[in-house]
């Protein structure tokens, strides 16, 4: 699938859902954070709403279709883009040398021409886990106070399901049935709000599937099981109070994390390599381990992290750079996308992981170790590993 092919599916009123464009590629400076798409009726006629987002402010216009340019939107610089047609959904990322990689799903979609039209969700908010755990209230509202939450966890499933089914098509993944269903793990689950939003969203879908959480809390434990029970779903999803790295799980066709705590990303990362799991989707949250091992820091880097904010950052980036890497050299294809606004959390990235089995270029593991000789470190997930 081309960008042409793609422009033109945008630029068909008969065909476009709706287009969501975002993030930037490296060195390059779209117009907007954020373009919406969709087509409405004004009238009688069918025209393309425009909704473009920069920092906090939105602004809405509503322009012909036969005179937009999806074209020049999607070569300008931007980074991420989802197109939903009424046969199709695809999900595009493009590589450091420009090139678009396009996850494709065979979709039948309702096109929605209302004017002021609810964004569509995955997950209704009547539904009983939603309750049950906390995000929505007896009326079907989700809580003010969770709508970030919510949010974070309907962008995972976004990103989530055209993996799962690119999989599928593969063949690198079978297609699960009730006797053999997907096995998916989810490290440091916490209030287990992503464990049963993946469980409800994916047997909705047609796949069924079964999830283990596991947190070292044994209250989380306690309470996620109790929450499974009310919902009589404990054949399918069961909690486990134990670490990561001591969990004796053995194996997982999907292992996903979200916001694990500081290396507890790490031991995700590392069960999932020791594992062979197939897939892998872990959203990181705070980076502390390359922060406290970075002491001297060489010229001419001392320029940008002799500043506190950019030296957090820094290492922010190096920290999941070094994850998507050592990764690559265990056979896994990796990238690391934005899967969520960072106006509903500044822990917005997420690595995704594909296990293809596909031995690393040369030279890749010599720019690693150049990488951590630089700065005199050794990254957590390296030494769980015993790698390098």
């Amino acid at each position: 699938m081309t960008l042409d092919e793609l422009a033109k599916i945008i630029s068909d009123q008969d065909r476009l859902v709706r287009a969501i464009i975002s993030g930037r590629r490296r060195n390059m400076h779209p117009d907007f954070d954020k373009i919406e798409l969709r087509p409405i009726k004004l009238h009688g006629v069918t025209k393309l709403q425009l909704i473009t987002i920069k920092s906090t402010k939105s602004t809405t216009t509503n322009v012909d279709f036969a005179s937009f340019d999806a074209l020049q939107i999607l070569t300008s610089g931007y980074a991420n883009c989802l197109i939903e047609a009424v046969d199709r959904t695809f999900t595009v990322r493009f590589t450091k040398k420009g090139q678009p990689q396009v996850f494709e799903e065979t979709k039948n979609l309702k096109q929605d021409f209302s004017h002021d039209r609810l964004k569509s969700r995955l997950l209704d908010p009547n539904s009983d886990f939603l309750f049950n755990v906390g995000i929505s209230n007896r009326n079907g509202i989700i809580k003010p106070s969770m709508n970030n939450k919510y949010r974070q966890i309907e962008e995972f499933l976004r990103v989530l399901m055209p993996t799962l089914n690119a999989e599928i098509r593969s063949g690198r993944l079978s297609g699960p049935t009730k006797d053999a269903p997907l096995r998916i793990v989810d490290h440091g689950c916490g209030n287990a709000y992503l464990t049963f939003a993946v469980n409800h969203y994916l047997s909705e879908n047609d796949l069924p599937n079964t999830i283990v959480g596991i947190d070292q809390r044994e209250e989380s434990r306690a309470r996620n099981t109790a929450i499974a029970d009310d919902l009589a779903i404990l054949d399918a999803v069961s909690f486990r109070a134990e670490k990561i790295a001591d969990s004796d799980l053995d194996a997982a066709d999907l292992a996903i994390a979200l916001h694990a705590c500081d290396t507890a990303t790490d031991d995700a990362i590392a069960w999932s390599i020791n594992h062979h799991a197939k897939i892998l989707m872990v959203s990181p949250c705070c980076h502390h381990d390359l922060q406290t091992q970075i002491r001297i820091v060489p010229d001419p880097w001392s320029v940008i992290l002799k500043h506190g904010i950019l030296k957090e950052r820094f290492v922010d980036v190096l920290t999941d750079s070094l994850r998507a890497q050592i990764l690559k050299l265990h056979g896994y294809k990796c990238d690391v996308i934005e899967f969520v606004g960072d106006e509903h959390t500044p822990r917005n990235s997420m690595i995704r992981a594909i296990a293809t089995g596909a031995k690393p270029e040369p030279g890749e593991l010599d720019k690693y170790r150049e990488i951590t000789e630089l700065f005199s470190i050794r990254p957590k997930l390296a030494e769980l590993l015993n790698f390098a």
